[in-house]
């Protein structure tokens, strides 16, 4: 249904090609647990965009489908708190934490990451369950994925949110 992304179209490679896995792994805790699990699903109306609607990158990925009862919310832009009811949702149910895991690391990820803390919540990003595309700069210089997920994962922590990996942060909710 939807072709692993390995790569971007500048040819940017991939980091941590484990992060799927990773992501499941949380999804199975929280299930299990009875907790609540929000998807955030990009939708772009751009026929260029991996996320248009009508492309291979709009549907999520089998092996983390939302089930019947969970959540799912469409967002247009990078934040998922910008033109849609997600802090109203967060609110309405009474959570003052925030678990976010998810592709990009600088893109959808960070800017969700910042916001959720900017906007109070105690906010956890697992380092391990996203990952980043390789890029070049406003020079033209490649920059590796590694390399950007490092940096982007360093503006974060501490300042928006805690940065874990999944196993430190599963050893801290059980």
């Amino acid at each position: 249904m939807f072709k692993k992304l390995l790569t971007t179209k500048n040819g940017g490679g991939r980091n941590n090609l484990n992060a799927e896995e990773n992501i499941r792994k949380m999804l199975d805790i929280w299930r299990d647990k009875g907790w609540e699990v929000i998807h955030i699903q990009h939708k772009s109306e751009k026929p260029s965009s991996v996320f248009y609607y009508n492309g291979e990158g709009f549907p999520i990925k089998d092996i983390l489908a939302p089930l019947n009862h969970e959540k799912v919310i469409t967002k247009t832009v990078n934040s998922a708190f910008i033109g849609t009811n997600l802090n109203e949702h967060l609110k309405s149910i009474h959570t003052d934490k925030v678990i976010i895991a998810g592709l990009t690391t600088p893109h959808c990820v960070s800017t969700t990451t910042r916001m959720s803390g900017n906007l109070g919540y105690d906010t956890y990003l697992l380092s391990d369950a996203t990952a980043a595309f390789g890029m070049k700069d406003h020079n033209e210089n490649y920059i590796d994925a590694q390399t950007i997920h490092d940096v982007s994962l360093a503006t974060i922590h501490k300042e928006f949110a805690t940065v874990l990996n999944t196993q430190q942060f599963i050893k801290s909710i059980l």
